[in-house]
């Protein structure tokens, strides 16, 4: 089977194609860049699924930027997939993100995104890849199978973004707020698997894969913290003082609670997560700590 992703920098692209690579004689996984137009002019009649993960993320956004928010996550993501629909491809993967429902988590109070959640983005990135969602549906078809993927944070080895942060974290801070909370996400394997199993069986919809357990930040840095022998302690009465601060934008984005529905993750009874919590973070540090 052979795969198409686009960003040939994609964390995602290139630790799917490392998953995939554990079957070499089932799948052959080649990736294209959009950043002009010489991809207009590819054959992509050779693939049977193609993966669309570039985007332009979350950047501070300026008003200035509206238009090319727009232009590449919503129009750029048609015209590729109005392009793979002809040329034959059977399946178009893109990965969306939960910030299509405009929520930034609750602090000190449970926020769930279930069947009945709104759709309400407040961001360029999430009004642009929701606008994508509803033009790919509408080419959906029995020969080209949309997948729409909205996923929670995803963290793994050398991934960029909030684990890098919580990681430094874990490191260079002796002292840790304990501090209940939880949040959907998911482990890069676990989201590799679960895009490997979409393209064995030629699914389409929407999904929201993420991983079975929801995560406590502060317990994910003080497993990071153990797994380099980092004496890290998590303090209650930390954890009290940052609750007083809770209308603060720090406090809420590290302890904040978002979390989706397990009822809308439960494809094949998660047997996509791979690995729980404790175990990815073990293979997480290990591959930082080999640089692999």
């Amino acid at each position: 089977m052979r795969v198409l992703v686009t960003g040939e920098k994609s964390y995602v692209g290139l630790n799917l194609k490392k998953w995939l690579s554990q079957w070499n004689d089932r799948y052959i996984i080649d990736f294209i860049s959009l950043k002009n137009d010489k991809w207009k002019n590819i054959d992509l009649s050779n693939y049977d699924v193609l993966f669309h993960v570039a985007a332009l993320v979350h950047k501070k956004e300026q008003p200035e930027m509206e238009n090319l928010y727009y232009r590449i996550n919503r129009d750029l993501t048609l015209e590729l997939a109005i392009k793979a629909k002809r040329d034959g491809v059977k399946q178009f993967i893109f990965m969306s993100s939960i910030s299509v429902y405009g929520l930034d988590g609750l602090f000190g109070e449970k926020q769930e995104i279930n069947q009945s959640t709104p759709c309400c983005p407040i961001s360029f990135y999430g009004k642009s890849k929701l606008e994508a969602e509803i033009l790919l549906n509408k080419i959906n078809d029995e020969n080209f199978k949309v997948v729409i993927v909205r996923a929670p944070m995803i963290y793994g080895p050398h991934c960029p973004g909030n684990y890098s942060r919580l990681r430094k974290l874990a490191f260079y801070t002796p002292i840790f707020p304990s501090i209940f909370n939880e949040r959907s996400m998911i482990f890069i394997d676990n989201l590799s698997e679960f895009l490997r199993l979409i393209i064995e069986e030629q699914c389409h919809g929407l999904f929201f894969p993420q991983n079975k357990e929801y995560v406590n930040t502060s317990q994910l840095v003080k497993l990071i913290s153990n797994e380099n022998s980092k004496n890290l302690l998590l303090s209650k009465s930390l954890g009290k003082l940052v609750k007083l601060m809770g209308y603060k934008k720090i406090a809420k984005k590290l302890f904040g609670n978002l979390v989706i529905d397990p009822s809308l993750s439960e494809y094949k009874q998660f047997s996509y997560c791979i690995a729980d919590l404790p175990k990815s973070i073990n293979i997480s540090e290990k591959n930082i700590e080999k640089g692999v």
